[in-house]
């Protein structure tokens, strides 16, 4: 059994997210997304204080191995997005790729391997270098990996 199967979900209060998950849902991922592209997953989260599922379309960046990667850039700002906290607080987490569920376990990822996983996010979503740039934080990168309960 998953943490996530119990666990009540709350749609994003920023409609555009909520519509986006609605279209990924309603086409396992078929349709392409208008915030970040034609390959793209749902990573589902608790919540950092309520423990609640939220669902947050990502630019999907595999290995091909059962392992995705995850980067908090919003597109530069200053601040990272939700999800990031949640993961922080609860490093698990569930990705929808076109109709598979998958648990996995969270960790940050820095150094060399921070390095090599920034390189296929580059390969998925060019952008990411300059998010970076427009950005004072550092953005994270969590590798998404099997072994969740």
């Amino acid at each position: 059994m998953s943490v996530f199967d119990d666990a009540e979900y709350e749609p994003s209060p920023w409609e555009p997210i909520a519509e986006e998950v609605e279209r990924y849902e309603r086409s396992d991922g078929a349709e392409p997304s208008d915030l970040v592209g034609d390959e793209w997953i749902v990573l589902w989260t608790l919540g950092a204080r309520t423990g609640k599922v939220r669902k947050t379309p990502l630019v999907r960046i595999a290995d091909g191995e059962g392992r995705y990667a995850v980067v908090g850039s919003q597109g530069g700002a200053p601040t990272h997005p939700q999800w990031v906290h949640n993961v922080r607080a609860h490093p698990v987490a569930r990705v929808q790729d076109g109709s598979v569920r998958t648990d996995l376990t969270v960790r940050e990822a820095e150094g060399e391997d921070k390095a090599r996983w920034w390189e296929r996010a580059r390969a998925a979503w060019p952008d990411y270098d300059a998010y970076q740039a427009a950005t004072d934080r550092v953005i994270p990168l969590f590798v998404l990996e099997p072994g969740a309960d």
